[in-house]
Order: C-alpha cells, then structure tokens, then sequence
C-alpha cells in the first residue's frame, strides 16, 4: 500500500505514534510518505520505503496570518496525485482532518482517509464552541476514524454527539527499545548514595498538574531517601522551579529538559509518576511499564486502560497527593511487591501494547477500508 501520514511532527505523543507507526508498516513493505510541517523527530535513519514531503507555508500580502491549512491540503492532494497513494492517516482532527476531506475533493474518492483521534483535538478544542461543529465535520467526512482508548471515544461522542463509528486502537510501544537496561553506573551519577529516583515526564503543562508531582516527592523524601527527575519543558516549568526552590528540593532534583529519546533514560526510574488531570492514552506510563517502572497516577481519561490498578501501579483520583505519596512509599519499601508489579508491567506492555499487534490492528483496518 502507498501510505501518506500527517501529523504534528514536535514532540507529543501523537507525533511519537504517528511516526513509530509510519516506520512499522515501512518494515512491512509499504510506501509510507510523511506529509507534515517539518521533519518528524522520531523518524531516524533513511529507510527505502519511507518519504518526507515538507510543508512549506509563504507569506502574502493579502493574509494576515499563512495560510498553512490551505497549503497542507494541497500539499496533501499533490502527494497523493504524484504518488498514487491509497489512503491518507492523519492524527488529529483539526486541521489534519479537513485538510485531507480538502484534498480528496481535489483528487478525487478513490482517495481513502483514516482520523486517529489522540485526546486534545477532543478534550481541549472540543469544548471551543468555535471549533466543534469543524471536529465533527473533519470526523463525520473521513471514511474510518479510530481513537487510542475507549474512554476518549466515550468523549468524543458524548460532546460532539457524533454518530461516525470510532474504532479503538491503543497507542504501542516497540519492545525492542523499551525494555529494562543495565543502567547501574548512570544511576550512581544521579542517586550517588544509593538514592530511589521518582520521575516525569511532560510537556509541562497545566493539565499534566507538575506542582503534584513536587508534592509527592517532598512527602516520598521524607520517608524514603529519593531524587527526582524531571524531562520535559513547557509553561509551568518556571513555577515548578520556583515551587522546589522554596521547598528546599533543588539538591534533589535534575532537570534532564527534552529529550527525543526517553528508552534509555526510562531504566533509571524505579516509579513513573502521572497525576494528569487529562490524559486520553499515557504513552509515558506504557513506555515505563515496558522498562520495568511500576506508574503511580491519576485516574484520569484512558490511563486505566493503560495501568492496572494494584497490578502495574496505582491509580487516585485527581489531587489525591498523599494516596499517591503513600501508593509510592508502598512500592519503594515492599521489594517483592515491587518486583512483581514491575514484572507484570513488562508483560502488559510486551502482549497487549505490543508493536506487532497494534501495526496488524491498523494494516487490517487499511485493507477493509480499501476494499
């Protein structure tokens, strides 16, 4: 199959999927052509089978602001005329969405168009009486649409009363890089005195609720000799900052900033901690299970799909700081309870996430679409 994919090539984790996925069915033998603003972070080395078709945006005169949804849906329909593509997967519904419904009216329906719904296009944009009939526009008009969790298709249709059906397909994790790694000598540089390191890993934005996380770790450190790390950056960095200064903290903790590549930097957590306030999937709880690190979190969107509760981690409502303090003290003391939750982490991220499975669920939804 000839494969275009678009989607928002910076960091996030509908970027992170989009490409990991492109590179997938790339293995499988498809044509995979990344139509998108700019280079996909998580592309990597040249493979045969894989293009990059840039979106190039011009300033006129006559706009106020470029004019880039019109040019991506142009681009788009000019990928797809050139290269004789099948079906277009665009992650997010706006404007990816539309963009493609544009496209197809240029190219004509032979032209197949596949939404993957990844959580803010729905949970932010959908509640902005400006962009909602758009959403369910973009929706309604592509011919498959699938979400990561059940929870964010319960979402989608409770707020946009859509009637498209939407097919649930999890995120994934490659477990050939994230797995446990031997990490015993840069551990030591970061817990020289044999220290349990807490972590998280965000976009640093209200909603990930980053203040909790300094909460639990200055209520985990008074029982449990700890650092922190943090990965990451984005608004809230500054008064997070500022919050573990006048906490005492700062010794404690490293900012690592943004890193393209969390798997080898995984292994050196012993707990992933996730108090989202939103949270439509939780790829960085699935990518911690993978390498072993129990996640202690909220309740929030799709991560009990995600994190079994008492199995791999712990899940507490929403600003509940002290069960999550106390969720992690638990697994930081009990050894044998850790060793297990870290264990069946591992197998549910290696069975139910795995890579294969979910490019099959995908490369099967592409062929019924296609006939």
């Amino acid at each position: 199959m000839n494969i275009g994919i678009t989607c928002y090539p910076s960091l996030g984790g509908s970027g992170v999927v989009a490409t990991e996925l492109g590179k997938l069915l790339a293995e499988r033998g498809h044509q995979v052509h990344f139509i998108t603003s700019g280079m996909p972070f998580r592309l990597g080395a040249f493979h045969p089978n894989i293009f990059y078709h840039e979106v190039e945006v011009n300033n006129y005169d006559v706009f106020k602001y470029p004019p880039y949804d019109l040019t991506l849906a142009s681009r788009m329909a000019q990928v797809a005329h050139n290269e004789k593509l099948d079906l277009l997967h665009v992650h997010y519904a706006v404007p990816h969405a539309l963009c493609a419904f544009l496209a197809k009216q240029m190219v004509g329906p032979h032209l197949k168009i596949m939404t993957t719904l990844h959580g803010t296009d729905i949970t932010v944009l959908g509640y902005d009486s400006n962009l909602s009939e758009l959403i369910r526009f973009g929706i309604e008009r592509s011919d498959m649409v699938t979400a990561v969790s059940n929870d964010l298709i319960r979402q989608t249709k409770e707020l946009l009363n859509v009637e498209k059906e939407i097919v649930p397909v999890y995120n994934f994790v490659d477990k050939r890089r994230y797995y446990p790694k031997e990490v015993g000598e840069l551990k030591k540089k970061f817990a020289p005195r044999g220290e349990k390191i807490l972590m998280h890993i965000s976009n640093f934005r209200p909603v990930k609720r980053v203040p909790d996380v300094v909460e639990v770790f200055a209520k985990v450190r008074e029982v449990v000799p700890s650092r922190l790390i943090l990965i990451g950056e984005g608004p809230e960095m500054g008064a997070v900052r500022n919050m573990i200064a006048e906490r005492g903290l700062t010794r404690d903790v490293c900012f690592l900033g943004k890193q393209e590549d969390v798997a080898e930097v995984l292994s050196l957590a012993d707990v992933m901690l996730l108090p989202s306030q939103k949270e439509s999937f939780g790829l960085v709880a699935l990518e911690a299970m993978a390498c072993g690190v129990p996640v202690v979190a909220s309740s929030a969107g799709g991560l009990p799909e995600v994190v079994l509760d008492g199995v791999t981690g712990y899940l507490y409502p929403i600003g509940d700081v002290e069960g999550m303090a106390q969720g992690t003290i638990r697994l930081l003391q009990d050894e044998e309870m850790y060793r297990t939750f870290s264990r069946n982490g591992i197998e549910r991220s290696c069975q139910t996430f795995c890579h294969e499975t979910i490019a099959s669920q995908y490369e099967a939804l592409y062929k019924q679409l296609l006939g």
